[in-house]
C-alpha cells in the first residue's frame, strides 16, 4: 500500500537535495554561472512579475519553488515536478510564482549540446519519432527520478573541481540520453535533423544572432537556410511566436541594454551601434519592450545592482 507513497518521498528528497546543494553556493538572489560548462544556478528571494529575458536552447530545472515562462502570450508553468525545455534561442517573459526569503526559489539551467544530441541519435538505439512537424520550441516535462539523479551527480562535481573535466562531459551526455527518452524527444531531433524545418530555423536564428547589427532582407535569410520566404516566415513564427523582423528587433534591444548597462554606452551610441538609424525610434521601441525609457531604465537597474 505505500509503495506510491514512497516513490513521491523519493521523488521529493531528490529535489530537496538539489536545493541544498544549490542554497548552499547562491546565498544571494540572482543567476550564477559555474565552473562546469553550460551549468547555471539561480536563486529568488520572492515573487516576481514577468521580467524580459532570452533563453537558450536549454533545459531549466526547478529544485524548490515556481516559474512561469511566457512566449509568445502562452505561459509554460514548471515546479518541482517538471521542467522545462526549449530547443531553439526564444525571447521570452519569466516569471517567478513561488518564492519566498525562508524558502527561495533555487533552480538551474543547463544549455544543451545540439551535436551531443545528434550524437546519440545516429547511434541508434532510441525510440523513433513519427512527429515529422515541430509545433513549438517550449516544451514542459515531468521530471523523472532517473534525470534528478543524473543532475545531483552533476551538480555534486562542484565539490570535486579537478574530476569535472572528465566527469561532467559523460554525465551531460547522460542527461541528453533522458531527455531523447522523454516525451520531448520528438522537438530534440527536429532541432538536430538537418533535413528538418527546426534545424533550418535554429540556422536562421544562428545567424540573425550574429548579424542583428546588419538590414534584414527575409527573403535573404529564408534562401540562407534552404527554405522559399512564406514557408520560412510560418515555421519561424510557429517556433519562435514573432515574425525574423520582431526577433531582430528584440536581439538589438536587449544588446543595445547590455551596451548601456556594461559598457556604459549613452543612448545615442548604442541605439547607432545595434543598427538603429533613428535614436528617437530607438527610444520608443525599448519603452514598448522594456516598459520604461533606456535612459530611465539603466538609472534604475544601476540602483538595483549598487
Amino acid at each position: 500500500m505505500t509503495t506510491s507513497n514512497d516513490s513521491h518521498t523519493h521523488d521529493t528528497s531528490a529535489q530537496e537535495a538539489l536545493a541544498q546543494i544549490i542554497g548552499a553556493r547562491v546565498s544571494q538572489p540572482g543567476d550564477f554561472s559555474t565552473s562546469i560548462v553550460g551549468l547555471g544556478l539561480f536563486r529568488r528571494d520572492e515573487p516576481s512579475a514577468p521580467v524580459v529575458c532570452m533563453v537558450e536552447p536549454s533545459i531549466i530545472l526547478v529544485a524548490r519553488g515556481e516559474k512561469r515562462l511566457w512566449v509568445g502570450g502562452e505561459g509554460h508553468t514548471y515546479d518541482t515536478s517538471k521542467f522545462l525545455i526549449t530547443s531553439l534561442g526564444v525571447p521570452a517573459n519569466s516569471e517567478v510564482l513561488v518564492a519566498s526569503a525562508e524558502q527561495p526559489c533555487l533552480g538551474l539551467t543547463l544549455k544543451l549540446d545540439l551535436r551531443m544530441l545528434a550524437e546519440l541519435i545516429a547511434q541508434g538505439g532510441l525510440p523513433s519519432s513519427r512527429d515529422k512537424a515541430l509545433r513549438t520550441s517550449v516544451g514542459i516535462s515531468t521530471a523523472t527520478p532517473a534525470l534528478l539523479a543524473s543532475f545531483g551527480r552533476l551538480l555534486a562535481l562542484l565539490e570535486e573541481p579537478e574530476a569535472i573535466p572528465v566527469l561532467a562531459p559523460l554525465i551531460q551526455r547522460e542527461i541528453h540520453y533522458r531527455l531523447l527518452m522523454s516525451d520531448q524527444a520528438a522537438s530534440l531531433r527536429q532541432i538536430t535533423a538537418v533535413d528538418g524545418q527546426g534545424y533550418r530555423i535554429a540556422k536562421a536564428i544562428d545567424w540573425l544572432t550574429l548579424h542583428y547589427a546588419s538590414p534584414l532582407r527575409v527573403d535573404e535569410l529564408a534562401a540562407r537556410v534552404q527554405m522559399s520566404a512564406p514557408t520560412f516566415h510560418h515555421h519561424f513564427r510557429q517556433l519562435t511566436a514573432m515574425s525574423p523582423l520582431q526577433y531582430q528587433k528584440w536581439l538589438r534591444l536587449a544588446e543595445a541594454k547590455r551596451l548601456m548597462l556594461n559598457e556604459h554606452l549613452d543612448v545615442s551610441s548604442a541605439a547607432f551601434k545595434v543598427g538603429y538609424e533613428s535614436p528617437s525610434q530607438f527610444s520608443r521601441e525599448y519603452s514598448r519592450l522594456f516598459g520604461t525609457s533606456p535612459k530611465r531604465d539603466i538609472v534604475l537597474l544601476r540602483g538595483a545592482g549598487s
